[in-house]
């Protein structure tokens, strides 16, 4: 047992170790999106479930010696993909599909070894069974979801603090060394001999039909479509925050380890009524619109649900599984179970749907799926899931409309949903237009009379933009030449003056069709605008000095600004771009997140001087608090009096605070 328990074990553990390593590798590629995560995962569940087929066509085809041979020629040719990193040619212009372009990537960056990972659980144990057949393997399915459970928790408190990401890559690559050599040595092992003929192998139990094939794929399916949904509504709604889909992923994790490893734990009536009291309260929930807001309790409360659906599916796939003789059918319609789910979240909802709906609609069918499987087994609970299965659908449906949130415009692609939707009224001439991405305001214009041109929310006179912007228009220099990192409605644009140029740089191919459609502020300017589609930073790595007065990062993904942005080499390219007495802001506005000490450290790190501007919130002028840093390469323009009224006191930099790079950061270190 002890060498297949090592290489199990070990497999898991490299096998989620790479998924944030990896993901974290290529986000900056496709600007910081959130659903880089989530595509992803569709990629490892992909992958998965081509392992699994790989290992069930093996155990079932090919006898002892075949098998071997065949898995340790593929061992070996997957060294060639070491070490672990994405090959350069494969980055990006930042205008092509993403989903499509990030299967790829990771097709090219860690295919093969994540592929043979994968097979490792399903064949080992097979392999296991075929050796010692008296025993039972599936206790090493529950090791191995251990082992990963191991690997996701340990990467945000050990790997990522420590390391930087082309180290994780480095020790990762070591690590899948001696998981080829410890499989390998299995493998030539298993080749020595065939089976023992014991009780086990003259077993007559009947093989397994279409319909509990069906079941055991519905039943991974919808904890894989909970768990993508309830991290997308996290990341989305509750805090904007990346690494935040982990804790998801350990609680699915957790759940098989319990279901598998022991048969005491998982008891159906028990863990139907506490699914059926979180469904209720969902639907309650979703009637009442409370709000999200309170991360205190809606991480615990979102997360507590899934470990009860979890809990349901696995436990109901722990229960219904076969004799050992089909247990690579039986993993091979798990792993399709979850990679449909991957698929219905991370591909088909943002095709289809315009808003994050999956959550609701998801716990809609769960509540329908539960109640197909009570009519079977138990009827008498029937008596309590007809009417919670309707009052599941009523809330989803109020859910939905509700997220529509008085929009009369909405969208959605792989960068997010956008709404558009008036506030106010035409008769007391505060008629108002708001963009939202997510559920954070990216903009917001008057309609009608002369405040139509004027810049309020994050941008108001006192806000750092704007404080920046007049300052460096002066008699002598009257036209201002400047960029900006995300266009959203234009708002910067209010600024400009007939003879500037402005150049917005934008990644969602949606935002210039909205800013332009149901906004005015882009039409209205007497400036020369100019939109480049694309991640800004790839665009500006591509062009030569635009030799700028001024350039804004403010890209954010909800509320959330992409990571790479504030780094020490992307401060360094904005620095090629801007002119040595010009400005660079960076827009930190942030419920969760401390940005100031970083981009600060990257400052002293380069030399500039920094100005931290807050800006106070003033609802008569609609505009609202926001942050920003002014960083300069000139003391003169540093030390300019306008930034007198509005400069903030800072302290010193704990000493603590490492340097972010395009090959460190460390999100936990500055939470809030």
């Amino acid at each position: 047992m002890l060498p297949f328990a090592i290489a199990v074990f070990t497999s898991a553990f490299l096998l989620f170790q790479v998924q944030p390593i990896v993901a974290r590798m290529i986000l900056p590629w496709f600007g910081g999106a959130a659903n880089t995560w989530t595509t992803c995962m569709l990629f490892f569940q992909s992958v998965l479930l081509a392992g699994y087929a790989y290992a069930h066509f093996l155990f079932k085809r090919l006898d002892a010696k075949r098998q071997s041979y065949l898995h340790l020629a593929l061992l070996g040719l997957s060294l060639l993909w070491l070490p672990l990193a994405p090959a350069q040619f494969l980055k990006p212009t930042g205008q092509e599909e993403p989903i499509s372009r990030i299967l790829l990537t990771l097709l090219a960056t860690v295919g093969l070894p994540y592929f043979l990972l994968s097979t490792t659980g399903p064949l080992l144990q097979a392999w296991y069974a075929r050796e010692h057949q008296a025993a039972l393997p599936y206790r090493l399915f529950a090791l191995s979801n251990f082992a990963s459970l191991l690997a996701l928790v340990a990467y945000p408190f050990l790997f990522e603090p420590v390391f930087a990401t082309r180290t994780q890559g480095w020790i990762w690559s070591g690590g899948y060394v001696l998981f080829v050599a410890m499989v390998g040595y299995v493998a030539w092992r298993g080749s020595k001999h065939e089976a023992v003929e014991t009780s086990a192998a003259t077993d007559d139990s009947a093989p397994p039909t279409l319909a509990q094939k069906l079941t055991w794929i519905a039943l991974a399916a919808f904890p894989s479509v909970l768990l993508l949904a309830v991290t997308n509504h996290l990341t989305q709604n509750v805090a904007a925050i990346p690494f935040l889909w982990i804790l998801p992923l350990s609680v699915y994790l957790l759940t098989f380890v319990l279901c598998f490893d022991s048969d005491r734990i998982y008891h159906p009536l028990v863990f139907r009524i506490l699914l059926a009291g979180a469904i209720g309260f969902a639907a309650y929930h979703m009637w009442k619109e409370w709000s999200d807001s309170n991360i205190r309790y809606a991480v615990p409360a979102y997360t507590g649900g899934l470990f009860l659906a979890c809990m349901f599916g696995h436990g109901e796939l722990a229960r219904r599984r076969p004799a050992p003789r089909y247990l690579t059918s039986f993993y091979l319609m798990l792993s399709v179970g979850g990679a449909l789910g991957g698929l219905l979240v991370s591909v088909v909802a943002p095709l289809t749907l315009k808003g994050y709906y999956e959550l609701p609609l998801s716990l809609a069918a769960l509540a329908l799926f539960v109640l197909s499987i009570v009519v079977i087994e138990n009827w008498k609970e029937a008596i309590l899931w007809i009417p919670l299965s309707a009052c599941m659908i009523v809330g989803a449906a109020h859910e939905i409309d509700n997220l529509n949130d008085s929009a009369f415009y909405s969208t959605r692609n792989f960068y997010g949903s956008l709404k558009v939707r008036d506030t106010g009224s035409k008769e007391n001439g505060d008629l108002v237009r708001t963009l939202i991405h997510g559920t954070i305001n990216h903009g917001e214009q008057y309609l009608l009379g002369e405040k139509r041109r004027f810049c309020g929310t994050y941008y108001g006179p006192q806000s750092g933009a704007g404080v920046g912007l007049r300052m460096l228009r002066t008699n002598e220099h009257p036209h201002l030449r400047y960029a900006v990192l995300g266009l959203g409605i234009g708002s910067l644009s209010c600024f400009a003056q007939k003879g500037d140029y402005v150049r917005f740089y934008e990644i969602n191919p949606a935002v210039p069709r909205v800013a332009r459609e149901h906004f005015t502020l882009l039409k209205d300017s007497p400036a020369q605008i100019d939109i480049v589609m694309g991640d800004g930073r790839l665009s500006l790595e591509r062009e030569p000095s635009q030799q700028l007065d001024f350039l804004a990062a403010d890209a954010f993904s909800s509320d959330s600004i992409p990571v790479h942005l504030i780094t020490r080499e992307a401060i360094q390219l904005y620095m090629k771009h801007v002119k040595p007495e010009g400005l660079i802001a960076i827009h930190i506005s942030n419920k969760y997140l401390e940005l100031e000490p970083v981009v600060r450290k990257v400052a002293e790190s380069l030399g500039l001087h920094a100005i931290v501007v807050e800006n106070e919130e003033d609802l008569d002028i609609n505009v609202f608090e926001s942050d920003w840093v002014l960083l300069t390469q000139s003391k003169a323009t540093a030390e300019n009096r306008a930034f007198a009224p509005v400069k903030k006191l800072t302290k010193p930099l704990d000493a603590k605070l490492r340097l972010w790079t395009d090959d460190y950061s460390n999100l936990f270190q500055i939470l809030k």
